[in-house]
């Protein structure tokens, strides 16, 4: 989820994503005339150089902190101007997050691509299983030093934080309009959302706590398990207070 994404936030989303699980597909320039050649070539040089600000910029965050670098010093580090950077990065914080917009339409792509004899929930749930087989970063499951280093980035700042959950409501817009886009599609995108993202955060509080992916992968498949039944038949009466 967080440590290769290339795409551009808020920019141009063709091109294969370099991040695990679905990404968009292949970009096809427009070939009016001979020109797809070099809007190809482009793309690649623009992709490198958000790549190339955004490790610069990371690694300085890591370094000294969030809040101790300035733009204009990211922008010195990775040699160009202060305008152009902005034009690559509408907000600071995007130069780390950025790195979640292969994903914001991955649970959409999931629901439109599952086979015909699957529902919605299954293709989710089996998608979220195996990317906890893999130790996927976006399923929280991921004891990479470098991943680790990066989602301490992220949670211990606030501002970032905040900028995360813009992202979350795009995956969940993308994920509504995948159900069919109507009221109830949208109440179902928006506790599927949630459910991913309190999983994932439990996986990595526990990682953050001192416990490797290993350990806790087992209780991360059963969580999940019991998350989608919760999903599947919704919530049941309360309990009883006292006994």
């Amino acid at each position: 989820m967080v440590m290769n994404g290339e795409n551009p936030a808020n920019g141009d989303r063709s091109g294969p994503a370099s991040g695990p699980g679905p990404g968009s597909g292949p970009g096809s320039a427009s070939a009016s005339g001979g020109g797809a050649e070099p809007v190809g070539l482009r793309e690649r040089k623009k992709r490198l150089t958000y790549q190339a600000v955004s490790d610069a910029a990371i690694t300085m965050f890591l370094e000294r902190g969030f809040d101790k670098v300035s733009v204009a010093e990211v922008a010195a580090a990775a040699d160009i101007s202060k305008p152009t950077l902005f034009r690559y990065f509408p907000a600071k914080e995007d130069l780390v997050l950025h790195r979640f917009a292969d994903h914001e339409d991955e649970a959409a792509l999931v629901v439109t691509g599952r086979s015909r004899d699957e529902t919605p929930l299954d293709a989710l749930r089996r998608h979220f299983l195996d990317g906890l087989d893999r130790r996927d970063p976006v399923t929280g499951l991921c004891d990479v030093p470098q991943v680790l280093a990066f989602l301490r980035l992220l949670y211990g700042t606030p501002s970032l934080v905040a900028r995360l959950h813009a992202y979350q409501g795009r995956s969940e817009a993308a994920l509504a309009r995948a159900l069919g886009g109507g009221l109830s599609d949208r109440l179902a995108a928006g506790q599927i959302i949630a459910v991913l993202r309190i999983l994932a955060l439990e996986n990595w509080r526990r990682i953050d706590a001192g416990e490797s992916a290993d350990r806790v992968y087992a209780g991360a498949v059963q969580a999940a398990e019991e998350a989608f039944v919760q999903l599947r038949t919704g919530l049941g009466p309360p309990s009883r207070a006292g006994g």
